[in-house]
C-alpha cells in the first residue's frame, strides 16, 4: 500500500503523524511511504530523516494523488478536503460528532476513516490515552498561568505558600485526563476534588492517591457547591465518539469566583461547558461573565515532540495492519479497528456520529460485509 503523510495545518500543531521509525516499518513491510516536505521539521525530524528511513519527499498535491492511505494527527480542515480522492484511507484524530461538514466531505467522497479516539480494546481508548494523559497534566499548568492577574484571573498560586489558602481545583471525570490532571494539581500543592459518575472509580482513586484528593459524586448539587469555591474548573468529561455534555450551564457561572479559570479539555468533543468554543494556541482563552475560558482544541500540540512520540507509539501498529491487510479485512479480524471505523463506502459507522446529526449509521460489521 501506499501511505501519506501530509504537514499539519492547523494554527501552532508542530505534530506529525509518522516519525522516521514509522516509516521504516512500513517499508519494511513492503509498503511505500510518501512525506510531505518539512513535515516533522519543527519537532526535529528533517526530509533527510525520512529520506534516510526509505520514505518519498513531495509536495502535498502529489502525496494525495498518490496515497492510499493518509496518516495524520488532527482532522482535515476545509481546505484539505479538495485533496482527498474517493476510496482512500484515511486515519487520525476525527472527533467527527462535533464536525458536520467533515462527516458530509467522508460519506460524499466515500473515505474509509478510522478514528484514533474510537479505537477500543475492553474499555480502553489506546490511541487516545497518551494525548489523554498529556492533555490533562497540560491542562493544570495553562489554568495556572492563565490564573495570574496578568491575564485577567484572580491572581491564586494554586499551591498557595506557607499562611496562605491553597488554590482550589475541581475536576469533572476521573478518567484518563482527569486522573492526570489530578496528578499535577496535587503535585504543585493544590486542593483537589474529583467528581465522576462512577462510584467504582471514585474507590479507586482514593486509593491511587492515597486519599490526597476529595471524591464527589457527580450530581447537579455538588457541581454546584463545587463551582462556587473552585478557583480552577476543568472539563474531563468524554463519551467515546459523541458529543461531550454541556455540565456547566452559562447561568452557572455567576456563581463562581471572578478570575476562576474553566479549562475544557472535551472542547474536540464540542465541550462540557455551555459557553465553551474552539480556541487556538495563538488566541487561547476569552471571558464569559468574568470566568477565564481556555478551550484549545490542540492542547497536545505545545509539547509536539512529546505528543508526537507518544502518539505514534500507539498508532503505528494499527496502521501496519491496515496497510497489510487493508481496511475491510483488517476491521474484521481486529475488534480494536473495528471499533475505530467511523464511515465506510458512504455510510456512517459510528452509531454516536449518526446519532448526532440525526444521520443514518449502519453497523460496522455490517457495512464490511
Amino acid at each position: 500500500m501506499i501511505i501519506g503523510c501530509p504537514k499539519e495545518i492547523k494554527v501552532q500543531e508542530y505534530r506529525v503523524g509518522l516519525i522516521p521509525a514509522n516509516v521504516t516499518e512500513y517499508v519494511e513491510h513492503g509498503h511505500s511511504v510518501y512525506i510531505q516536505a518539512g513535515a516533522g521539521e519543527a519537532i526535529g525530524f528533517s526530509d533527510e530523516d525520512y529520506k534516510n528511513a526509505g520514505a518519498i519527499i513531495c509536495d502535498k498535491k502529489t502525496l494525495f494523488e498518490k496515497s492510499e492511505m493518509i496518516v495524520k494527527v488532527k482532522e482535515p480542515l476545509e481546505e484539505e478536503y479538495e485533496y482527498f480522492r474517493e476510496g482512500q484511507i484515511l486515519y487520525t484524530y476525527l472527533h467527527l460528532a462535533a464536525n458536520q461538514k467533515l462527516t458530509t466531505m467522508l460519506l460524499k467522497k466515500k473515505i474509509a476513516s478510522i478514528a484514533y479516539e474510537t479505537i477500543k480494546v475492553g474499555n480502553a481508548l489506546p490511541c487516545l490515552a497518551p494525548m489523554s494523559s498529556i492533555a490533562g497534566r497540560l491542562s493544570v499548568i495553562q489554568a495556572a498561568k492563565y490564573g495570574e492577574k496578568t491575564f485577567g484571573g484572580s491572581g491564586v498560586l494554586l499551591g498557595g505558600v506557607a499562611g496562605t489558602q491553597k488554590g482550589k481545583v475541581t475536576i469533572l471525570g476521573g478518567g484518563g485526563v482527569g486522573i492526570n490532571a489530578a496528578q499535577v494539581a496535587v503535585g504543585i500543592g493544590a486542593d483537589v476534588t474529583i467528581l465522576d459518575i462512577d462510584t467504582n472509580r471514585l474507590a479507586y482513586i482514593d486509593q491511587i492517591f492515597g486519599m490526597r484528593v476529595t471524591t464527589l459524586y457527580s450530581n447537579r448539587g455538588n457541581l454546584l457547591s463545587c463551582l462556587k469555591d473552585t478557583d480552577v474548573l476543568i472539563g474531563a468529561v468524554l463519551i467515546p465518539g459523541a458529543k461531550a455534555p454541556k455540565l456547566v450551564k452559562k447561568e452557572d457561572l455567576k456563581v463562581m469566583k471572578k478570575g476562576a479559570v474553566l479549562v475544557d479539555v472535551a472542547i474536540d468533543q464540542g465541550g462540557c461547558f455551555e459557553t465553551s468554543r474552539a480556541t487556538t494556541h495563538d488566541d487561547p482563552i476569552f471571558e464569559v461573565d468574568g470566568v477565564i475560558h481556555y478551550c484549545v482544541a490542540n492542547m497536545p500540540g505545545a509539547v509536539a515532540k512529546t505528543s508526537t512520540l507518544a502518539l505514534t507509539n500507539t498508532t503505528i501498529s494499527y496502521g501496519i495492519m491496515l496497510a497489510n491487510l487493508g481496511v475491510r479485512e483488517a476491521c474484521l479480524k481486529n475488534t480494536a479497528l473495528l471499533e475505530g471505523l467511523n464511515t465506510y463506502k458512504g455510510h456512517i459507522t459510528f452509531k454516536e456520529v449518526g446519532e448526532s446529526f440525526s444521520m443514518p449509521y449502519v453497523d460496522a460489521r455490517e457495512a464490511l460485509q
